[in-house]
C-alpha cells in the first residue's frame, strides 16, 4: 500500500504558464536591492534638503521626500510574498514611472520650480537615468511573476 503524503500543489502546477509568487527571488533580489538603495539615498537626500535649505526649492524638496517614500514602499512590497502585496508592488511602482515621467517633464517645461534637481528631475538625469528605467523593468518583474488568478 502506497504511503499518502502531505503534498499540495505549488502555485506554478495549479495555474499552468504562471510563475509561483516568487518575486523576491533570482533577478529578483537585484532588483530589490537596487529599490533599496534608491529607498536610503533618496530618503538621506530628502531629509537633508528638508532640513537645511527647504525654503531654496520646496516643491523639489517635498517631491523628493515623495520620491523616498515611493522607493521604501516598493522596496518593502517587492520583498514580501503575497497577493496583497503584489497589489502594493504594482502601486507602488506604478506611481514610480508616473511620477519619474510627471517631473522629468515638468522640470524640463519649467525649470524655475526645480532650482535643485530631485530624484526624478530631467527623468534622472542625475542618476544615469536608471529613475526611468527602474519602473519599466520593475512592472516587467511584476508582470512574469504575477500570481495566478483566483479560481484558476
Amino acid at each position: 500500500m502506497e504511503e499518502g503524503h502531505n503534498v499540495t500543489a505549488s502555485p506554478a502546477e495549479e495555474a499552468p504558464g504562471k510563475s509561483p509568487d516568487t518575486r523576491n527571488t533570482g533577478p529578483g533580489r537585484l532588483l530589490i536591492a537596487v529599490y533599496a538603495v534608491f529607498a536610503i539615498s533618496a530618503t538621506a537626500r530628502a531629509g537633508f534638503q528638508i532640513i537645511s535649505k527647504f525654503s531654496e526649492a520646496p516643491l523639489a524638496y517635498i517631491l523628493s521626500a515623495f520620491a523616498a517614500v515611493v522607493y521604501v514602499i516598493a522596496t518593502v512590497s517587492l520583498a514580501k510574498p503575497g497577493r496583497t502585496w503584489f497589489k502594493v508592488s504594482l502601486t507602488a511602482v506604478l506611481v514610480e514611472l508616473i511620477g519619474v515621467l510627471v517631473v522629468g517633464a515638468l522640470s524640463v517645461v519649467d525649470p524655475v520650480q526645480f532650482p535643485h534637481e530631485t530624484v526624478w528631475s530631467l527623468f534622472g538625469r542625475g542618476y544615469a537615468f536608471i529613475p526611468l528605467l527602474l519602473p519599466v523593468l520593475g512592472l516587467m518583474w511584476l508582470y512574469r511573476r504575477r500570481p495566478a488568478k483566483r479560481g484558476s
